[in-house]
């Protein structure tokens, strides 16, 4: 279990002063123009040596990502842009960091900036978060006012702009590109790739996104040292990690604790246990709602890492943890998934466009009984087809929660089938 001392986040809760005073009590802006002295390059192997992986979901080496922008600038500017749409179902670290930690933010801005040759930032704030976004402008205002952004930012010599932009709620707007798009005022739509966002980005300029939480921890890497923060976890799965556990748990809450924890310890010990025991756990979902849930079985001694979740062909995702017990119709919460998937797609694909409909409409008859037994396999092969097959993930995210569903609820949807055949005789 992390201890206090270990935390990156020490005011997630809101308990103290968010802003800039109480925030440099706590150990942000300290030292930053000495971290900048070190170099691009420094800044970079740090961050590729502490193993820090994407906080957004996808769980790519951060430092190698920043590793891939132009050494060089060849005349058009570099631009750093920060994931803070955060419309993942079941997730809320981001909004709590934009909230209760912005100076986190705004300093790593800076600092990941700096490492890609960025002057400019952009943070891409989903458009609901309007008191995060409030939250996050004071701080950057007092940055501004106190030398720490803009011309010669914290006396470096090095000049640093950052906007907010406020999004409009549309969740495929946390797909990179989308969100591009979304920025330069256009609809907000995944382009093909490559170019990938290193060559043609923003305004078709070198561009690198990183999620939010994966920006704000990386002023206290560099402060303690990368082998302090790979020090926690397991080897490719390394540090502290942001978790929000909800559903049917006795505390639902948000939790920083090491990579690789046990889902049954992080659940019992932080959220007060399952509602009616651990027993009584039905399936949980441990990463947003775009994973494959997990059954009991699984449950009982996963690690909360990206590794092993994949071994159980599941992934850590955002690491929003969904708690569902006994009590829940398991088929209906898919359903559910499946319909805000068939909302939120784009359209742009068609594998994606006419797939979660399909899946949608299917799930509701699922749900019902109404559906036939082979009708379970042909669900499932039409996931399989969705799958890969488009611009962005949303495809996979449409497809994995009703895959998980068939792989360890079969029955469930197999005894709903029989009972309406039965009562349709009766």
């Amino acid at each position: 279990m992390l201890g206090d001392q270990d935390r990156i986040f020490t005011n997630i809760y809101g308990l103290h002063d968010a802003f800039l005073a109480g925030s440099k009590s706590r150990g942000d802006w300290d030292g930053t123009k000495e971290i900048l002295a070190k170099g691009r390059e420094w800044v970079i192997e740090n961050i590729k040596e502490s193993g820090l992986r994407g906080r957004g979901g996808a769980g790519f080496s951060t430092g190698l990502k920043w590793s891939f922008m132009p050494k060089a600038s060849d005349g058009r500017p570099h631009y750093l842009v920060v994931n803070g749409d955060e419309g993942e179902p079941g997730t809320c670290k981001d909004r709590e960091i934009m909230r209760h930690e912005p100076h986190k933010l705004i300093e790593g801005c800076l600092i990941a900036g700096f490492a890609i040759g960025a002057n400019t930032a952009y943070i891409y704030v989903r458009g609901e978060f309007y008191r995060e976004t409030e939250a996050l402008q004071r701080a950057l205002n007092e940055a501004y006012d106190a030398g720490l952004v803009g011309k010669n930012a914290c006396g470096s010599g090095y000049d640093f702009e950052c906007y907010i932009h406020r999004g409009m709620g549309a969740y495929i707007c946390g797909e990179e590109t989308a969100l591009i798009e979304s920025l330069e005022g256009k609809k907000g739509q995944p382009r093909l790739k490559p170019p990938f966002p290193a060559n043609a980005g923003l305004y078709g300029c070198p561009s690198t996104v990183n999620n939010v939480e994966s920006i704000a921890v990386t002023p206290t890497i560099l402060r303690r040292g990368a082998s302090w923060f790979a020090g926690f976890g397991r080897a490719n799965n390394t540090g502290t990690k942001l978790f929000n556990i909800s559903g049917h748990v006795a505390q639902p809450c948000t939790v920083e604790e090491e990579m690789g924890i046990p889902l049954k310890d992080l659940i019992e010990k932080h959220a007060g246990g399952v509602q009616g025991g651990w027993k009584n756990l039905q399936a949980i979902i441990p990463g947003g709602a775009s994973v494959p849930c997990l059954p009991k079985a699984i449950c009982d001694s996963v690690l909360m890492d990206f590794d092993s979740l994949r071994e159980h062909q599941s992934g850590l995702g955002t690491a929003a943890v969904m708690v569902m017990d006994k009590s829940t119709d398991i088929v209906a919460a898919i359903a559910r998934l499946s319909a805000f998937y068939k909302h939120e797609s784009c359209g742009q694909c068609t594998p994606c466009r006419e797939g979660t409909g399909w899946i949608s409409r299917m799930m509701v008859r699922m749900v019902a009984g109404s559906a036939s037994e082979d009708e379970i396999d042909l669900l499932e092969q039409v996931t399989r087809q969705i799958e890969g097959h488009t611009i962005c993930a949303l495809g996979d995210a449409a497809a994995w929660p009703v895959q998980g569903l068939i792989r360890h609820f079969r029955s469930e949807l197999e005894v709903r089938i029989d009972e309406a055949k039965k009562n349709a005789v009766a």
